[in-house]
């Protein structure tokens, strides 16, 4: 390992881990950059390293090791100022989340990362492949006209670094638009997409390029030609286009693995043989990520519908439209809460601004802070208005930090942050008191109100979808309430009377048993 300890040396392992991957050779990359990484103690170095590791681990399909990576990626990368690097990370981020179905975080990330890369001034090979990366996460979310715009930033500034332009040619983006045409109902839409797909291909071979396309590009074009295939529209055997052929490409990726199989399938349909179609699909284990959880569905029903059965084709092509409504429902979701997120977020600033100079944000949740909280608390018993104060600890927060590590459980701190803020009547005041306390604060209200707002943090916490974020490790709330007595004129000793006893019911709630 003596080779390593040289900063050129290692300046030339990481780019050799670059081609690697280029090369759909994650597996060796992986080895590689392990190596760098027990050897370097250069920042810069370092960061790059674990970047490019969380790539080849998506690469891979490893989710298992997805949530560590990026926790420790982030932390290589938090005090360096390059903001290619930022945006890199978070592009890679939105990809793991999809592929852990965390569509929130997700969408997070992919704001991050287009905001990270669009201040980046630098148009190198670095800048270029986080565009590519945060283009694949568009489009595995389904964001079809973001991901071709970031392709194409990707493409000019490969360009300007001196990359050829198959480089960025990503048919894999293209490929999944055609795939969500189809699965709504827009066959033709789906074939025009495949043929441009197949026009570009065709341009590369003519110009002698064929050979310089990434192996992972090849097996999305073999898999569009197999699709266009399956819808009546066969490719000649032998051309550049031949989909037995192409599909053979694609390394170790675990996206090429789940093309190849249904492109078998696709191939099965073409030739006549749907029964064997239907009898692989059946077996087949692909992930819902690589073309959508729709397509095996849609497939299904092409089958069937050669096979003469059309009312069980009607079934599975209803069951691929519900699945990619699904998907849509989804994202509407996510939208929505974000919409919501930024209001609160506007609001609180305004609040924040009222306060200039001074620290009254918790930075992690961008809730108000204990010193917001105390002075919010002041001003209002000064009026001599009524309030109640709820202190709310989660149960099951030690476990998350221990299995899954610190950077997934500050995802749990924001995400309970949004939940509780969600669920509480306009007017209503939140704060992130320490660790993974917050208080709630209710102006003019008695505890009758108090129980019903605790009521619905309780709800609202239990239904959150806390598998998806952090797996094996459920994460509750417990509740504690109390009235403010300001009447004595000492607001500080008021809050911190009314905080203890809030925090005994708390506690008290939290040995009582919880409604799983």
């Amino acid at each position: 390992m003596a080779w390593l300890d040289r900063v050129d040396d290692q300046v030339d392992a990481l780019q050799r881990s670059r081609a690697l991957q280029e090369a759909s050779r994650s597996a060796e990359a992986c080895g590689l950059l392990d190596r760098v990484l027990r050897t370097t103690d250069d920042p810069h170095a370092r960061a790059d390293a674990l970047i490019q590791r969380l790539c080849a681990l998506i690469n891979l399909g490893r989710t298992a090791e997805f949530t560590r990576a990026i926790e420790e990626a982030s932390d290589a990368v938090r005090d360096l100022p390059e903001p290619y690097l930022h945006g890199h990370l978070n592009a890679l981020a939105a990809l793991a989340a999809h592929h852990q179905g965390a569509l929130d975080r997700c969408v997070t990330h992919l704001v991050r990362a287009a905001r990270a890369l669009g201040a980046a001034e630098e148009e190198d090979r670095d800048t270029a492949w986080g565009w590519h990366d945060l283009a694949m996460a568009y489009s595995y979310l389904s964001f079809h006209g973001y991901a071709l715009g970031a392709i194409e930033r990707a493409r000019q500034h490969g360009l300007t670094a001196g990359l050829p332009e198959e480089v960025f040619a990503a048919p894999g983006i293209r490929l999944r638009n055609a795939v969500a045409l189809d699965h709504n109902g827009d066959s033709d839409g789906c074939l025009r997409v495949l043929r441009d797909i197949a026009i570009d291909l065709a341009r590369f071979v003519r110009d002698g390029r064929g050979d310089r396309l990434r192996p992972s590009s090849l097996a999305a074009y073999g898999y569009a030609a197999a699709r266009r295939a399956a819808l009546g529209d066969p490719v000649e055997s032998g051309t550049e286009a031949d989909p037995v052929r192409q599909l053979g490409h694609g390394g170790d990726s675990a996206r090429a693995r789940d093309m190849r199989q249904l492109g078998q399938i696709c191939l099965a349909i073409a030739d006549g043989r749907p029964i064997e179609a239907i009898t692989r699909l059946d077996t087949a284990r692909v992930s819902n990520e690589t073309l959508g959880a729709a397509e095996p569905s849609r497939l299904r029903s092409i089958a069937f519908a050669r096979a003469g059965d059309h009312a069980a084709a009607h079934r599975a092509d209803r069951m691929a439209f519900r699945l990619a409504a699904q998907r849509n429902d989804r994202l509407r979701d996510v939208y929505i809460d974000g919409i919501a997120a930024r209001i609160d977020h506007e609001e609180m600033r305004r609040e924040a601004a009222r306060y200039e100079g001074e620290a009254l944000t918790d930075p992690l949740t961008g809730l108000p802070n204990r010193r917001r909280l105390e002075r919010y608390v002041a001003s209002v018993t000064a009026r001599g208005e009524r309030v109640v104060i709820g202190v709310c600890d989660l149960d099951g927060f030690k476990a998350v930090n221990t299995r899954h590590g610190h950077h997934s459980g500050d995802l749990v701190l924001q995400r309970i942050a949004g939940v509780i803020n969600r669920v509480m009547r306009r007017g209503d005041f939140v704060a992130r008191y320490g660790g993974d306390e917050f208080v709630v604060v209710l102006s003019g209200a008695g505890m009758t109100e108090a129980a019903e707002v605790a009521r619905r943090i309780d709800a609202a916490v239990r239904t959150e979808d806390w598998e998806s974020l952090v797996p094996g490790t459920p994460v509750g709330v417990s509740i504690g309430f109390a009235e403010v007595d300001g009447g004595n004129g000492a607001a500080r000793d008021a809050l911190g009377a009314a905080f203890e006893i809030a925090d005994q019911e708390m506690l008290r709630a939290k040995q009582r048993p919880h409604a799983s």
